[in-house]
């Protein structure tokens, strides 16, 4: 038996958004030869309408965000204790 494999660009196998993400197809196709079977794995994009793909996100999905603006460091107020000597 022959086998050949293509492949090309980003493909999950594992974890629950495999079911979500992969959309798989398998045919046989009957020749003079013999049987010509053919699987065909294609992985969705991310939709987040939900008309084209899945609507959740990947999990490793990173999402950056703008820094907040903070206040300069300032002295904390600090007061004089007398000491009894």
């Amino acid at each position: 038996a022959k086998s050949m494999k293509f492949k090309d660009g980003y493909m999950i196998s594992s974890g629950y958004p495999v079911n979500l993400y992969i959309d798989s197809a398998v045919r046989h196709v009957l020749l003079r030869q013999g049987v010509l079977g053919i699987k065909v794995k294609i992985m969705l994009d991310w939709d987040p309408k939900g008309k084209q793909g899945p609507m959740t996100p990947l999990p490793d999905l990173v999402t950056i965000h703008a820094p907040k603006d903070e206040d300069e460091f300032s002295k904390p107020l600090t007061a004089e204790i007398p000491v009894a000597a």
